[in-house]
């Protein structure tokens, strides 16, 4: 064979080979394609989502409170707040100086809270920043770093109305007053929508909007705030006078049964969260409980005209009156004397004779139609019923000690709505602090 045939079978030899190569090369990027297009397409989406496809959730704005009026008491304000991943933030230790400076932080508790949290992917680092540290946030551009939105209670009245509002904790949650016995009714629902991030958590694309979010409903209070402020204020100067260390004002529309006013020293201010202790924010006209003392006697005597027993031309010797082994005296003793100037000399000695001489259960009944006993439906949080013993279990010195007043307890908001019942010609209408509106 000469060279030239060789060497021109070698060269189809080597030529096939390659064709070969390229053949076998174009069937597995082929066989390649159609796995990755139709075989583990479904699992290679599922790994591409997992890694940049996310779930997140909107923020619905919780609804506003107001007075009777219309004038805003509550209100959530949006603010901004700053959040990491913090095996992603543990790459740029060299900025956490500049962080720890925008967020007001020490940075050594900074420093030690990222590196103690890398197993994590979520790590809040300061809540409800002001517009000018969230920029300064925002200008620092570092990876693993966040700012989302959220909304932040504001109260523009203070402490004027802060223990018939309560507050809201940092999730803008109500704790305490109308922000906690109607939650349900102000509080929002989050949405929820898919969205594309790139690899630092950023959103890129916006893919479907899952659920939608419903804003929280407004509500309207009973409350007027030019009564409130009136009470607030009378409130201070009334405890100065008497150098009394707490009080409670509690004002009812005797025809409606609806709360215009009420307030309570010592008070706080809602919007100082860092101050508050469970001491200041109590509403002690619904939480705390008293003797009554000479309050109570209108009410004994409404019992006593119930009854039928005693009318206003009864008259009675209020010298004295012995209970057993129990003399009880007037201060003032005046003798013989009307219904009516019973109430006005405010006599211990006629209020007692005119309650031994009525049915306990009558009296009974009539204090508990006028709400001593059991809570108002003013729908205040801890609300006491005070107490007021059944009759089963008197005896005749704790009537006559109950006529003027000791031997039950009552709170200043039942005392309030029983008076507010007498102003209404005895028509005892429910109290009232809530006008729910809007949603």
């Amino acid at each position: 064979m000469s060279r030239g045939a060789s060497e021109s079978s070698a060269f189809r030899l080597r030529a096939g080979f390659a064709f070969g190569v390229l053949l076998l090369a174009a069937g597995g990027l082929v066989a390649r394609a159609v796995n990755l297009q139709l075989i583990d397409r479904e699992f290679l989406i599922s790994q591409g989502d997992a890694r940049f496809v996310r779930d997140v959730s909107t923020t619905a704005n919780r609804g506003s409170i107001v007075d009777r009026n219309g004038v805003t008491l509550a209100v959530s304000t949006p603010m901004d707040s700053a959040w990491a991943n913090p095996s992603e933030l543990a790459l740029v230790p060299e900025k956490w100086k500049e962080l720890s400076q925008a967020l007001h932080r020490n940075r050594a508790e900074l420093a030690r809270r990222i590196s103690s949290n890398q197993e994590r992917s979520f790590l809040w680092l300061a809540r409800h920043l002001p517009p000018k540290d969230a920029d300064a946030v925002r200008r620092l551009n570092l990876p693993g770093l966040h700012l989302t939105r959220e909304y932040r209670r504001f109260y523009p009245a203070g402490e004027v109305v802060g223990h018939v509002l309560g507050f809201t904790n940092i999730d803008d949650e109500g704790q305490e007053g109308a922000e906690l016995a109607f939650d349900h009714w102000l509080a929002g629902e989050p949405g929820l929508k898919r969205v594309i991030q790139d690899r630092r958590g950023r959103k890129v694309q916006d893919v479907e909007n899952i659920r939608t979010a419903r804003e929280g409903r407004d509500l309207k209070l009973s409350i007027d705030m030019r009564i409130q402020y009136i009470a607030y204020r009378e409130l201070l100067a009334a405890m100065a006078a008497n150098r009394a260390q707490s009080g409670s004002v509690v004002v009812i529309d005797v025809t409606t049964g609806e709360i215009l006013a009420m307030a309570n020293q010592p008070a706080f201010n809602p919007n100082d969260r860092v101050r508050i202790t469970p001491a200041m924010y109590r509403n002690r006209a619904a939480t705390d409980i008293l003797e009554p003392g000479s309050s109570i006697k209108p009410f004994v005597m409404a019992a006593a005209l119930e009854s039928g027993r005693f009318d206003a031309s009864s008259v009675l010797d209020t010298s004295l009156v012995k209970v057993g082994s129990k003399i009880i005296m007037d201060e003032h003793p005046h003798g013989t004397l009307g219904l009516a100037q019973i109430l006005a000399f405010s006599s211990n000695v006629g209020m007692s004779k005119i309650a031994l001489a009525l049915e306990p259960q009558q009296l009974w009944g009539t204090l508990t139609q006028l709400g001593f006993g059991h809570v108002t439906a003013s729908g205040f949080p801890g609300e006491s019923a005070g107490v007021l013993s059944n009759y089963g279990s008197w005896r005749p010195t704790g009537i006559a000690s109950l006529s003027y007043g000791y031997g039950l307890s009552v709170t200043p908001l039942q005392l309030a709505h029983a008076y507010a019942t007498v102003g209404a010609l005895g028509v005892a209408r429910p109290v009232s602090m809530l006008k729910v509106e809007g949603g």
